[in-house]
């Protein structure tokens, strides 16, 4: 496959960035419904037709699904086929305890609904407490619905190294993990990357641009104040202030500036352009609210890194103090600085 592409599964190839869905969702401003499936097939159209959503975003999945649509009927469905969909199970925090087979099999059905489609590329599962220790015979559950057709791949999303080695013990065929990497966040790196190369699981990458604040937008920008925007630059105000601070920040965003400017691009694109570098990534997923984002998103697979870049860019994280822990520790803690952010019930009455 190209540089833009990357198999995923035997047979199965993605774009390697990935169009994400959660500023689709709410909560960061009004979406015009009709344009997001025109700025979703604009996308395609661009090299991007991977698309990442989860039956927690509101109003997402049937967003893919009109698109999916669309382009089986202006298109044909061996165009609209080309269209590979990526969704999260993220089951209720309330609802773990007495979690039940058919309460997984109910947002499967639920999603392949919405999304217009009767196989789902690939179902990432998600499990907010460990504490509750059922998340394996929940994959299995899964894994039932995969050899049954209506999954094709199955992933997880956000489990830390025990846990998905714990999975894997299980024999769940598992193909990613998508998880949060960035050069403010290198915790994949850990004990997790290894794990994961030993079994043939690559990760799909959200937050290599920190909700935009990795972006020459904030470059040369006081330190802003709160209340923030939305809950994405709140959730990435947190890294930044755990990275080093805002004045580290600053010398980070100045490193990817330089590096942009070698390449004609801008700080977004190199920072992702990184993660994509980084060992076990497949492929980044990056949000966008207009088409003419979405567009520019497609730079970040052409980009290559040279040894100086890599250097410059490796000099300014290494200010930083990093992230310590495995992979979404902290925001795993419900009652710490990142975790009180979350919300963990957003399946609780929808349909």
């Amino acid at each position: 496959m190209t540089a833009r592409t990357i198999e995923l599964s035997p047979g199965y190839g993605i774009s390697r960035v990935i169009r994400g869905g959660w500023q689709l969702a709410g909560g960061h401003g009004a979406v015009d419904r009709s344009q997001a499936v025109t700025d979703l097939i604009a996308t395609f159209d661009a090299g991007i037709w991977t698309y990442d959503c989860a039956d927690i975003y509101t109003g997402v999945e049937e967003l893919i699904g009109a698109a999916r649509l669309r382009l089986a009927g202006e298109r044909g469905l061996d165009v609209a086929a080309r269209m590979k969909v990526h969704t999260k199970l993220v089951p209720d925090l309330e609802r773990l305890a007495g979690i039940s087979r058919d309460y997984i099999r109910g947002i499967v059905d639920q999603s392949l609904r919405r999304l217009k489609t009767e196989r789902i590329d690939l179902v990432q599962f998600h499990w907010w407490d460990y504490d509750q220790p059922r998340y394996v015979e929940a994959m299995g559950w899964l894994d039932e619905l995969r050899l049954e057709g209506k999954v094709r791949n199955l992933g997880t999303t956000n489990f830390d190294t025990p846990r998905l080695a714990e999975i894997l013990s299980a024999g769940i065929p598992l193909v990613s993990q998508q998880l949060q990497y960035s050069v403010l966040d290198q915790r994949p790196a850990n004990s997790l990357a290894d794990l994961a190369a030993k079994n043939g699981v690559r990760f799909l990458c959200y937050g290599s641009v920190a909700g935009g604040f990795l972006s020459d937008k904030w470059l040369g920008v006081a330190e802003p104040s709160t209340p923030l925007e939305n809950r994405s630059l709140v959730k990435y105000k947190l890294i930044i202030d755990d990275f080093g601070g805002w004045e580290l920040f600053q010398s980070l965003l100045k490193a990817l500036k330089a590096v942009g400017d070698r390449h004609g691009v801008d700080i977004a694109t190199i920072a992702s352009a990184w993660v994509l570098e980084q060992p076990q990534v497949a492929a980044v997923i990056v949000g966008a609210r207009n088409q003419a984002h979405a567009l520019a998103n497609t730079k970040i697979m052409d980009v290559a890194l040279d040894a100086d870049d890599r250097a410059r860019i490796a000099a300014a994280i290494a200010q930083g103090t990093g992230l310590a822990g495995d992979v979404y520790a902290l925001e795993r803690d419900r009652h710490g600085r990142h975790g009180s952010i979350m919300h963990y019930n957003l399946n609780a009455g929808k349909k």
